[in-house]
């Protein structure tokens, strides 16, 4: 709704601003503090071993630096201006970000369960656990959105999920947070 208002509001204005639009995917990596951890949660609940499996959820995980990235080439490019540009990166698996904390944290993986409970599993447990009804729409589904425009526009390219994921939880660990 808020970008809605925003380009509405631009659609009338007659001044010598531009606006230009980024829409992240699922956003990780190193944190700055311990503030407000958000989305970053979900890892620090992993690697903490809180998580005692992981559901049959996908995410398009862009990280941190990138999307800050994407923020300055847009706000110093005008082949940006009047642009809605995707900052999401590769689709993973909640099972594969699992696995890559495994293998790319050593020891500190060690509490990560890359255990898949079925989805039927799933949605019975979420009748117990209100935190798990909000999953149930997102079991299974594998979205895939094109950030051909911010590569074509402004160069922009994500990194690789997996060291996203790495690099969060390691800042994770750095902070005492996990």
């Amino acid at each position: 709704m808020a970008e809605k208002a925003a380009w509405d509001f631009m659609s009338t204005y007659d001044g010598p601003t531009t606006l230009t639009t980024i829409l992240p995917g699922a956003v990780f990596g190193p944190i700055l503090s311990t503030g407000n951890l958000g989305s970053v949660q979900i890892i620090a609940r992993m690697i903490g071993g809180r998580m005692p499996g992981v559901p049959r959820i996908g995410l398009e995980i862009v990280d941190v630096r990138d999307l800050a990235d994407i923020h300055i080439r847009a706000m110093t490019s005008d082949a940006a201006a009047g642009q809605r540009l995707l900052a999401t990166g590769e689709f993973t698996w909640m099972r594969e970000m699992a696995q890559s904390l495994k293998s790319g944290l050593g020891t500190a993986g060690e509490k990560v369960s890359t255990r898949q409970p079925p989805d039927f599993a799933v949605r019975i447990s979420a009748r117990f656990d209100h935190s798990l009804r909000a999953i149930i729409v997102s079991l299974g589904r594998r979205n895939r959105h094109s950030t051909d425009r911010a590569k074509r526009v402004l160069g922009w390219q994500a990194r690789p999920a997996a060291q996203t994921v790495v690099d969060c939880a390691r800042s994770l660990i750095d902070h005492n947070a996990a």
